[in-house]
């Protein structure tokens, strides 16, 4: 199958197309050489869109893959065993996976406790956000309990404040607080386009879902 060029090198000939991707190339090379700094991110991963946790997940596996420390700790989600948990237990020297929550708010019904559990998650994942020990901490669905008042911004945004400045924090779920945007290093918006649950009538599959 052949790839469609694009408009920028269409009707090129070979010697312009070298030409014009070694000036790509240059300016790439000046932009990495100007960019030398490190330092530990916030990361928030929102929107409507699917894809959220199973993004953070494939940062999880990069740092797993480097060696380095991880924890996870799901919000909301843990009324089930997740199959993630299962597929990185081949890492369990290097990783934390501690699901506390106890199923979406229409499966509780029970404010007090929902409030209750993600108080708890919050905790627990204070406690691996400020152990040097640990690279990459993941709190997955933490947007959501957010959202619907079961913690507090402030409280979230004082803790992610006393991290060790090499360690990075993953923030999942939608309806992300604008105060937590703002605070955040790196923000990607999942957008919904189209969803099989929605125009096709497909349920939760195994593998694509859970």
């Amino acid at each position: 199958m052949t790839s469609t060029p694009d408009r920028e090198t269409a009707g090129l000939t070979p010697e312009q197309y070298q030409r014009k991707m070694q000036r790509r190339k240059d300016v790439q090379a000046e932009r990495l050489a100007a960019r030398s700094r490190e330092k530990g991110l916030i990361i928030v991963h929102t929107g409507n869109g699917k894809g959220k946790t199973t993004a953070a997940l494939g940062m999880v596996m990069r740092s797993l893959g480097h060696g380095y420390r991880v924890a996870i700790i799901q919000f909301i989600k843990g009324a089930w065993e997740p199959a993630e948990k299962e597929a990185l237990s081949r890492w369990e020297d290097q990783l934390v996976f501690r699901a506390l929550g106890e199923g979406f708010t229409w499966e509780t019904q029970d404010r007090e406790r929902d409030i209750q559990k993600a108080t708890q998650a919050w905790e627990t994942g204070l406690e691996y956000i400020c152990n040097p020990d640990f690279h990459l901490v993941l709190l997955d669905e933490i947007n959501i309990a957010l959202k619907l008042g079961y913690l507090d911004v402030e409280t979230v945004l004082g803790g992610l404040e006393q991290k060790p400045e090499d360690s990075h924090v993953i923030l999942t779920g939608r309806g992300a607080p604008p105060a937590l945007i703002d605070a955040a290093d790196l923000v990607t918006e999942m957008t919904l386009v189209k969803h099989p649950f929605r125009e096709q009538g497909v349920k939760a599959q195994p593998g694509i879902e859970f």
